[in-house]
Order: C-alpha cells, then sequence, then structure tokens
C-alpha cells in the first residue's frame, strides 16, 4: 500500500480488496491454472536432433535433501509426475537464494539447444514506462507463478523430464528455464488483456501495472 495513498483512499482500495479476495491465490495448491484450450507451452524440437540424457551429477547432502523436499511439493502440487522410459533427461541444480534456502532450478542447457527460438515479440520496456507516465493511481501486480498456471503439451512434456534421486519426474505445467517460456506467457497475457493494454493496463510477461487517473 503506497505511503502517498490518503486515509479516505487507502480505505477504499482495502475496500476493493476485500470484496475480491476471493480473485487472490495464497498457495500453489490453490491454484486453478490456465485451461489448455486457452494456452498451452509446447517444447518443440528439431526433427535432427538427438534425444540427450544427462548423467546423474553428484550432489551434497544438503542439496539432496532440499531437492527432495521441492519435489515432494511439487507432487502435491501435480506440477509434476513421475515417468519412466525417458528419452531427454536433465539434472536439477540447486541455488541458494539471499534468505539462505535452497532453490531448484534445471539444466535445460540440452532441451533448449535443441528447440528452435519462437520470435513472438516482447513488449519494449520503454513503451510501457513511457504509457505509465503521468497517472495518478498505479498498481502494480504479479502473477502468483505465472509460468506455472500455464500447463505443458501432454505429448512432448516428457522431453523436459529431470533426475531426482531414486525416481524422474516431468511437469505437467510450464517450468522456468524453458527456451520460449517467456514468450508462451507474454503472448497469454496479449490474449487476456487484449482490449485493456494500452488503455488501463500495460503487462510485461507476468507483471502487470493498472494506471489510473483518479482513485474512483
Amino acid at each position: 500500500m503506497g505511503e502517498q495513498l490518503s486515509g479516505p483512499d487507502e480505505d477504499k482500495l482495502n475496500g476493493v480488496l476485500k470484496d475480491n479476495i476471493d480473485v487472490f491465490i495464497w498457495t500453489t495448491t490453490n491454484m486453478p491454472g490456465v485451461n489448455p484450450r486457452v494456452a498451452f507451452h509446447k517444447q518443440s524440437i528439431y526433427k535432427d536432433a538427438r534425444p540427450v540424457t544427462q548423467k546423474k551429477r553428484k550432489i551434497g547432502e544438503e542439496r539432496m535433501i532440499a531437492a527432495e523436499i521441492e519435489v515432494e511439493k511439487l507432487l502435491k502440487s501435480n506440477f509434476i509426475r513421475k515417468v519412466h522410459y525417458t528419452t531427454w533427461l536433465t539434472n536439477v541444480v540447486l541455488v541458494k537464494k539471499s534468505n539462505k534456502k535452497w532453490k531448484m532450478c534445471l539444466d535445460y542447457t540440452d532441451s533448449n539447444k535443441a528447440c528452435p527460438k519462437d520470435a513472438y515479440p516482447l513488449p519494449s520496456i520503454d513503451h510501457l514506462v513511457d504509457r505509465a507516465f503521468g497517472h495518478h493511481i498505479l498498481s502494480f501486480l504479479d502473477a502468483y507463478s505465472g509460468y506455472n498456471q500455464i500447463p505443458m503439451y501432454h505429448i512432448n512434456s516428457e522431453k523436459i523430464a529431470f533426475i531426482t534421486n531414486f525416481v524422474n519426474n516431468c511437469y505437467n505445467i510450464m517450468p522456468f528455464g524453458l527456451k520460449n517460456a517467456r514468450t508462451t506467457c507474454q503472448r497469454l497475457m496479449n490474449r487476456i488483456f487484449w482490449d485493456q493494454i494500452g488503455r488501463n493496463v500495460e503487462v510485461y510477461v507476468d507483471d502487470m501495472v493498472v494506471k489510473s487517473n483518479n482513485v474512483e
């Protein structure tokens, strides 16, 4: 809540948020996700590309425990599923965040090299800033796990399978790190806000700003 808002304006905004609390998601298990008839991500692979099965890398005990915890969360949220007889397989990479917790990433280097680039244009950030400039009220929104709300195309989701300690898994939803993930997300957002972008909303991938000249 912006510090520059006056008492009455802050009360109005609080009222709007409380009246529409049903649109907010607090955990991944409550995410309805995007209907695949609206959008999905397809990990296209060149026809002449040879599948790459990465050898399992050795990771330390602390990283291994962190990865197992994350995998359990993903399974519970139905973000991933167990797979067998995979032809593409990648390793997990654990990165320590500023809060000292581990973040699980995936090494999709090989799969991305075999994937053609989607040339769908992303918005110019300079133009977004120019169009938002001068408005009295700006509300910044961030889609909760925005990428993860987009389903994977089920036929080729096993092309992004990854190695864990005891079993291999693949994603049911679009994970971070895929070559064309941002363009898939932007294409969806443009479809959702097609009649509002440039008028009262600006969108860059999964970040949005709602702009207005008055509180009402």
